[in-house]
């Protein structure tokens, strides 16, 4: 009897110690569910955009507006730009170029020497202020007019920053100046808008002067290149660079690395938005401009020498803070590698590369 009670007793433990353990083991587990939910919380927290309130004036009245806060670290996948959509990414070439668009002509006769989607007419960004800065200087302008920075010069669509304050007062010829050269904004705006009839007036200069030079592919809605509705081909802006590049205060200030300014008095140095154009950068660079919003990728619009010939080099859409710079390095060296004019047909230079793509739609 005594053997059967213990033998009992020791079973009755092995069996009640799964059920003893079951409750635990349950709770171990809602505390690690909790866990993981306040760390899921915590997360999507973090990944929430943060807003921050500002207040700006607008034709002399105050108002909130609220801007969205992203991290250096955020890794955010970019945005397919206009070119992309209409699928010209797809487009191969012989130098593997990051620019969905790329032309080259020889500046002499206006030969094609390279060409890849020039036909397509795309957003150019800055560029436009290439045209800006073509219609006034042949408006003939007082450029010593010293012309004011106003609240209709703020960006309000994107928000571009800019070290012109409201009341900011600057030369016409300083504001052309870091216009061309720091593609600055502020400094665009501010001479449409001191135009005979403002703005709306300038922006039909520079449509009329687009259509004077046969760019048929171009239209203008500003004079900065904010907007995704400043568009242009390739061809169209090649045409730009020769009649700007006849303007020498055009061709001095656009390559100008670096230069002081006066605002109100006081100094302020501007520099190159394009690295090609320093002393020690090995180009030969007449004139340049450089371009950037989301739609439009980067872009880049010059006349340059390269091996003793003048040409006009056009990239548009490309990937990459660095991308236009180092597919304009790529095709100087394929250009390197051409035979001059004037060779036998069996040494002539390499014919013209043509990797032309038709868009749908545009």
């Amino acid at each position: 009897m005594y053997k059967l009670a213990i033998s009992a007793l020791i079973s009755a433990l092995f069996i009640s110690l799964p059920v003893a353990a079951a409750p635990a083991k349950h709770g171990a587990k809602a505390v690690s569910v909790k866990k993981n939910k306040a760390s899921v919380r915590r997360q999507a927290a973090a990944d929430e955009p943060r807003m921050v309130k500002r207040v700006v004036m607008v034709r002399g009245k105050r108002k909130v507006v609220y801007q969205r806060v992203v991290s250096v670290g955020d890794a955010i996948p970019a945005r397919p730009t206009v070119g992309d959509l209409a699928g010209l990414n797809l487009t191969r070439d012989p130098l593997d170029l990051k620019s969905n668009v790329a032309l080259v002509l020889d500046q002499a006769n206006s030969e094609v020497l390279f060409e890849k989607n020039a036909n397509v007419a795309l957003p150019i960004a800055s560029i436009t202020k290439m045209m800006t800065g073509l219609v006034v200087v042949e408006a003939n302008q007082d450029m010593d007019e010293m012309l004011t920075v106003s609240e209709d010069d703020v960006d309000r669509a994107k928000f571009s920053s800019s070290r012109l304050k409201v009341g900011s007062q600057l030369s016409r010829r300083d504001m052309l100046h870091i216009a061309l050269m720091s593609s600055e904004n502020r400094a665009a705006s501010a001479l449409g808008h001191n135009y005979p009839g403002g703005l709306p007036a300038f922006v039909e200069a520079m449509n009329a002067k687009a259509r004077q030079l046969g760019m048929s592919e171009t239209h203008y809605v500003d004079s900065s290149g904010l907007s995704k509705n400043n568009v242009a081909s390739a061809r169209d802006l090649a045409k730009l660079a020769q009649a700007a590049y006849e303007h020498p205060l055009l061709r001095e200030y656009s390559t100008a690395p670096k230069a002081v300014v006066e605002a109100n008095g006081r100094p302020m140095l501007f520099g190159t938005t394009n690295r090609l154009v320093a002393p020690n950068s090995g180009w030969e660079i007449g004139l340049q401009k450089t371009g950037f919003i989301n739609e439009a990728g980067r872009c880049l619009m010059m006349q340059a020498v390269v091996e003793g010939r003048a040409v006009i080099m056009v990239l548009l859409d490309a990937k990459g803070s660095a991308a236009r710079a180092a597919d304009a390095l790529r095709m100087r060296k394929w250009l390197s590698a051409l035979k001059p004019p004037g060779f036998s047909t069996s040494t002539a230079a390499s014919p013209a590369v043509n990797t032309s793509y038709s868009a749908a739609g545009m």
